[in-house]
């Protein structure tokens, strides 16, 4: 099977993320639409219902490096969090923390990432965790 170049990989994500993710609970895009290289993202995730983090909005931001979507994108929290998989000193999402960065593959995308992170965020383990003051940043 051929290996689909970063580029154009990485081009299917912008398309997709830019027409938003199932119901709109997460979404992403690029940085700087200047960014030929396309490696700084910004993502948004809304909270998931019923837990701490109903209705707030978190920001993040997304590095996919040179060997991108062959080793995972480092994600960081703009927005603090309380999770166990976040770094509390600088909001980076611990990669062997979180399962879907732990056993990347090339399948797994932006996305996978961000709508993985919404359902830690309503995983009975976290979904009550005591939470920073909404607007509060890393």
């Amino acid at each position: 099977m051929a290996k689909i170049p970063r580029n154009f990989r990485l081009l299917e994500e912008l398309e997709k993320g830019e027409k938003g993710i199932g119901d709109g609970s997460c979404s992403y895009g690029l940085e700087d639409g200047d960014d030929i290289m396309m490696s700084n993202w910004n993502g948004t995730i809304i909270g998931p219902g019923h837990t701490v983090h109903e209705n707030r909005i978190y920001s993040l931001k997304i590095h996919c490096g040179a060997s991108y979507p062959d080793d995972p994108p480092t994600v960081h929290f703009i927005s603090r969090v309380n999770l166990p998989f976040v770094n509390q000193a600088n909001g980076k999402v611990e990669l062997t923390k979180l399962n879907v960065l732990a056993k990347w593959n090339r399948e797994s995308s932006i996305e996978t990432v961000l709508v993985s992170i919404r359902r830690e965020m309503a995983a009975f383990n976290n979904r009550k965790l005591p939470q920073p003051p909404e607007g509060s940043v890393f």
